[in-house]
């Protein structure tokens, strides 16, 4: 994973958002799933959370829905 590079021209924007590794990776992944989103369940990797941190902090914009879930430990989970 820490091999690939992604560069991504902002929408309506001059920019380009410039990332590598397992943000690349990640950032792939979700651009691949479209609306449908996708979950660590889904597509597992070792930092999802870090990889959603990293790619906002580089301005991409990341929509994170939450679920109330039941159970033993009830809560919500995104």
């Amino acid at each position: 994973m820490s091999g690939r590079r992604l560069l991504i021209q902002m929408d309506n924007d001059d920019e380009v958002l410039a990332v590598k590794g397992c943000d690349a990776w990640a950032l792939s992944e979700l651009m691949s799933a479209g609306d449908k989103g996708c979950t660590p369940i889904e597509t597992p990797g070792p930092r999802w959370s870090a990889y959603v941190h990293n790619l906002r902090k580089a301005g991409a914009i990341i929509e994170t829905h939450h679920e109330a879930h039941a159970g033993p430990f009830p809560g919500s989970h995104a």
